[in-house]
């Protein structure tokens, strides 16, 4: 029978056990975690998720901090910006809403975030760490992936995953995680040669291109492990998922299955970040 990998139910059981953890922080220190978000111009889509992001943080009883800034923002503005957050000893997560204009040099600001502070787990430092398995927050899509697969238990040690993406925030980060999972990781991206073969070869797959139902069901085996982790307007993600569902060992519903997971594990990192303060 086919696991269906219900982000959404995932969520809302670990939101349970957050608003415990925030509770208990209260109660023990007086302090209230906090995730800042920066939202720099007018993007519709971006301030949809800032206030899914800051609707999150009250359902759990944390604080959000919501700083936005106009279109014409410069990068040195946006990084004073950034630095006061640094310093700033009631802001427990830094967020930076993706993408920032044209104008910003967004790596730059990207890692100018305070690494005890970076619960997107963006900063390059981050990644690096995370890649040689040194402690670190895991980019937040790709962790959320991870934490959804290990709740349902889903073998990936020896397993060939396949990952079509190579962003700096889900596919690199994807494959390094899955690579410390023990599994053997090929990356494909716009320059891959014969790609449906490549697919052809997964026993886990995923979809992380951005182009809605870019990956065909044909390409895919019998019992692979399909993960989604593209949504477009269209309600459909990365894979073309319909003539799969039958077919696979599990996969990732879209809606429900990767998107929650990204937004829950900022919680989580952000929460985390608190804590690893107080106990230090």
């Amino acid at each position: 029978m086919t696991i269906i990998l219900n982000g959404k139910d995932l969520a809302l059981k670990a939101e349970e056990d957050f608003k415990k953890r925030v509770t208990t922080i209260k109660e023990m220190s007086g302090i209230t975690p906090v995730l800042a978000t920066i939202l720099v111009g007018d993007d519709p889509a971006s301030e949809t998720y800032v206030k899914m992001k800051g609707n999150a943080c009250e359902r759990i009883g944390m604080k959000s901090l919501k700083i936005e800034l106009p279109q014409n923002t410069s990068t040195d503005e946006l990084l004073k910006t950034v630095n006061d957050l640094n310093n700033n000893d009631e802001v427990s997560g830094i967020l930076l809403q993706h993408p920032t204009p044209s104008g910003i040099n967004e790596r730059a600001c990207f890692d100018s975030i305070n690494i005890e502070k970076d619960v997107d787990g963006v900063t390059s430092s981050g990644f690096g760490k995370m890649a040689m398995m040194e402690k670190a927050f895991g980019s937040c899509t790709p962790y959320g992936i991870m934490r959804l697969l290990n709740h349902y238990e889903i073998p990936l040690s020896g397993k060939h995953a396949v990952v079509i993406g190579r962003s700096p925030i889900l596919g690199k980060p994807m494959a390094m995680m899955l690579l410390n999972a023990n599994a053997t990781v090929t990356i494909c991206h716009s320059k891959t040669e014969d790609l449906p073969s490549v697919v052809a070869q997964a026993d886990i797959v995923v979809g992380a291109v951005g182009i809605p139902k870019f990956i065909k069901s044909e390409w895919i085996k019998d019992n692979s492990i399909v993960v989604d982790a593209g949504y477009h307007p269209e309600k459909c993600g990365d894979i073309d998922l319909e003539s799969l569902k039958d077919r696979c060992f599990a996969y990732t519903p879209v809606p429900g299955g990767v998107g929650p997971m990204t937004i829950n594990t900022l919680l989580l990192q952000t929460i985390e970040s608190c804590e690893n303060k107080i106990s230090n």
